[in-house]
């Protein structure tokens, strides 16, 4: 059955689950996050495979083992390909992101080699000035000095600060998300930071999730 738009109750749940982070509401509304946010997660991301590859969901439940927040329940569904495209709901509404999420060590020094060189570095850096000017916000960890080594006055200093880099566009839950024009949006969202995924891929390797 094709994705025929999320529903104001999983924005609820959402809003529920930030409110009260608990087992007891967990288990009362299970059948609404299966119903509401699981399957048509699943149908959107379904709707998405042919151009963008199959999209991993995350499962609901946080990894509680090295994190002082012991809140059990993630509070978004989110999703990945295995390229490095990336989306989630939450009670806010929708977000669609790509780019580098939580590379290893080994990735991160490909990073900052192919960030600092003149050709891939400018390469990197049209594209993000492309993607900011486009609308998109540019996020990732970073350093609040500068990789050991560079030199202070670098030209793409702020892109080399970077321990992970992507950029994302986010939609607030508008009677549109009710429908099937999510697809559209994340399709042509993704689209637009393909760029960015690509360049990635080529220059650091597959994307390393850990959420």
């Amino acid at each position: 059955m094709a994705f025929g738009g999320f529903t104001d109750e999983a924005f609820e749940f959402y809003e529920g689950l930030q409110a009260d982070n608990s087992k007891s509401y967990w288990t009362a509304h299970r059948e609404t996050y299966e119903r509401h946010v699981r399957e048509p997660m699943a149908k959107l991301c379904a709707e998405l495979e042919e151009e963008f590859g199959a999209v991993k969901l995350f499962r609901p439940f946080r990894d509680l083992r090295f994190s002082k927040d012991k809140t059990p329940y993630k509070t978004h569904q989110g999703g990945h390909t295995s390229e490095g495209f990336y989306l989630h709901l939450d009670a806010d509404g929708l977000m669609a992101a790509g780019g580098m999420y939580a590379p290893t060590p080994e990735q991160l020094r490909r990073y900052r080699n192919a960030a600092g060189s003149e050709t891939s570095g400018k390469e990197l850096q049209a594209i993000v000035d492309d993607l900011r000017s486009d609308g998109m916000e540019i996020a990732g960890d970073r350093l609040k000095t500068r990789p050991r080594g560079t030199p202070p006055d670098h030209p793409r200093l702020e892109l080399l600060r970077h321990r992970s880099l992507y950029a994302h566009k986010g939609w607030p839950a508008d009677p549109w998300m009710l429908t099937p024009e999510v697809v559209t949006r994340v399709r042509e969202a993704w689209r637009r930071l393909r760029p960015l995924v690509d360049w990635g891929r080529r220059h650091t390797g597959p994307p390393d999730f850990t959420r």
